[in-house]
């Protein structure tokens, strides 16, 4: 049995990633599997534990920091969030093409340490500056003070598109997807 895929969604914050991910994950034919980040941060309304995240005490969080089971991990705002290693490599060797959705750092963390023909990274792009504040602002989880350091965070993490495989600029949720699936797809005719 082949290694599944590993896919990286990456890109700034409030850029539409989870959208994205779940318009992707909602089509019936492509064969991908969800990969559970890990956080320190309280669960918000419409979240479920085990679902959108694994939510953690910070000393459950620096456990799995102790024991090196992250591919990768960040702080951010105030909380951390990881991808544990272990869950993810059970998936892909049990032939799983396994998505992750990540900050860039955290991006940039996988791709330093995973090194197989078999990932495959994306990094989505909002249309304009504009467009990503009003989506920050949109969602009304955040005072003045993070929202205006979310588009500080912002603005330095577009310009490092250099490391991804693909750039997809998120206009429409459902044309980002697709064209992400297309390039997937394509990816996995090659295996």
């Amino acid at each position: 049995m082949k290694k599944g895929l590993l896919i990286i969604l990456s890109g700034p914050s409030g850029v539409g990633k989870n959208c994205v991910r779940q318009e992707i994950m909602s089509m019936k034919k492509i064969d991908l599997t969800y990969s559970v980040s890990m956080t320190t941060r309280e669960k918000r309304a419409k979240e479920t534990d085990g679902v959108d995240y694994y939510f953690v005490s910070e000393e459950e969080f620096q456990k799995n920091i102790d024991n090196g089971n992250f591919l990768e991990w960040a702080s951010f705002v105030g909380h951390r969030y990881g991808t544990p290693k272990d869950k993810v490599e059970a998936l892909r060797n049990a032939g799983k093409n396994v998505f992750l959705e990540i900050e860039i750092n955290g991006a940039s963390q996988v791709m330093s340490k995973v090194h197989d023909d078999r990932v495959i990274s994306f990094f989505l792009m909002p249309p304009s500056l504009n467009a990503l504040e009003k989506r920050i602002r949109k969602r009304k989880t955040e005072t003045e003070d993070i929202i205006q350091e979310r588009l500080e965070k912002g603005r330095k993490e577009m310009t490092m598109t250099e490391n991804y495989d693909h750039i997809i600029i998120n206009d429409k949720v459902e044309r980002a997807a697709q064209e992400i699936v297309d390039i997937i797809k394509s990816k996995m005719k090659k295996r």
